[in-house]
Protein backbone atom coordinates (compact mmCIF):
# COMPACT_ATOMS: atom_id res chain seq x y z
CA UNK A 1 0.00 0.00 0.00
CA UNK A 2 2.91 2.34 0.55
CA UNK A 3 5.48 3.41 -2.00
CA UNK A 4 8.70 1.42 -1.58
CA UNK A 5 11.95 3.38 -1.30
CA UNK A 6 13.15 1.96 -4.62
CA UNK A 7 9.95 2.98 -6.42
CA UNK A 8 10.04 6.41 -4.75
CA UNK A 9 13.61 6.95 -5.97
CA UNK A 10 12.54 6.01 -9.52
CA UNK A 11 9.70 8.54 -9.36
CA UNK A 12 12.06 11.23 -8.08
CA UNK A 13 14.63 10.62 -10.84
CA UNK A 14 11.91 10.59 -13.52
CA UNK A 15 10.37 13.89 -12.41
CA UNK A 16 13.25 15.87 -10.88
CA UNK A 17 14.21 19.13 -12.54
CA UNK A 18 17.84 18.96 -11.36
CA UNK A 19 20.01 16.35 -9.69
CA UNK A 20 19.04 15.99 -6.03
CA UNK A 21 15.68 17.69 -6.54
CA UNK A 22 13.09 16.19 -4.19
CA UNK A 23 10.94 19.18 -3.29
CA UNK A 24 9.77 20.59 -6.59
CA UNK A 25 6.01 20.49 -7.23
CA UNK A 26 6.53 17.99 -10.06
CA UNK A 27 8.19 15.46 -7.75
CA UNK A 28 5.67 15.98 -4.98
CA UNK A 29 2.71 15.56 -7.35
CA UNK A 30 4.23 12.42 -8.88
CA UNK A 31 4.77 10.80 -5.47
CA UNK A 32 1.27 11.74 -4.34
CA UNK A 33 -0.16 10.32 -7.56
CA UNK A 34 1.57 7.00 -6.94
CA UNK A 35 0.27 6.87 -3.36
CA UNK A 36 -3.25 7.78 -4.54
CA UNK A 37 -3.20 5.01 -7.14
CA UNK A 38 -2.03 2.48 -4.52
CA UNK A 39 -4.80 3.50 -2.13
CA UNK A 40 -7.39 3.35 -4.90
CA UNK A 41 -6.40 -0.28 -5.54
CA UNK A 42 -6.61 -0.94 -1.79
CA UNK A 43 -10.20 0.31 -1.67
CA UNK A 44 -11.31 -2.17 -4.32
CA UNK A 45 -10.94 -4.91 -1.71
CA UNK A 46 -11.50 -2.88 1.47
CA UNK A 47 -14.42 -0.61 0.72
CA UNK A 48 -15.22 0.03 4.40
CA UNK A 49 -11.77 1.35 5.34
CA UNK A 50 -12.86 4.88 6.18
CA UNK A 51 -9.70 5.83 8.07
CA UNK A 52 -7.60 5.33 4.96
CA UNK A 53 -10.25 7.07 2.87
CA UNK A 54 -9.69 10.24 4.91
CA UNK A 55 -5.97 10.03 4.16
CA UNK A 56 -6.76 9.56 0.48
CA UNK A 57 -8.92 12.67 0.42
CA UNK A 58 -6.18 14.69 2.11
CA UNK A 59 -3.65 13.48 -0.48
CA UNK A 60 -5.99 14.35 -3.36
CA UNK A 61 -6.50 17.85 -1.93
CA UNK A 62 -2.75 18.34 -1.44
CA UNK A 63 -2.10 17.25 -5.03
CA UNK A 64 -4.79 19.61 -6.29
CA UNK A 65 -3.22 22.50 -4.39
CA UNK A 66 0.25 21.73 -5.78
CA UNK A 67 -1.13 21.49 -9.31
CA UNK A 68 -2.94 24.83 -8.91
CA UNK A 69 0.30 26.42 -7.74
CA UNK A 70 2.24 24.96 -10.65
CA UNK A 71 -0.43 26.07 -13.13
CA UNK A 72 -0.23 29.61 -11.78
CA UNK A 73 3.59 29.74 -11.85
CA UNK A 74 4.46 27.91 -15.09
CA UNK A 75 1.75 26.58 -17.41
CA UNK A 76 4.20 24.67 -19.63
CA UNK A 77 5.56 22.65 -16.70
CA UNK A 78 1.98 22.05 -15.55
CA UNK A 79 0.87 20.77 -18.95
CA UNK A 80 3.87 18.49 -19.35
CA UNK A 81 3.34 17.03 -15.86
CA UNK A 82 -0.36 16.40 -16.49
CA UNK A 83 0.51 14.65 -19.75
CA UNK A 84 3.29 12.60 -18.17
CA UNK A 85 1.21 11.37 -15.23
CA UNK A 86 -1.98 10.82 -17.21
CA UNK A 87 -4.15 13.17 -15.16
CA UNK A 88 -7.06 15.32 -16.39
CA UNK A 89 -8.17 13.24 -19.34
Amino acid sequence: MTVTPVRKQEIITDNARDKGDTGSPEVQVAILTERIRNLTEHFKGHHKDNHSRRGLLMMVNKRRSLLAYLKQKDIERYNSLIQKLGLRK
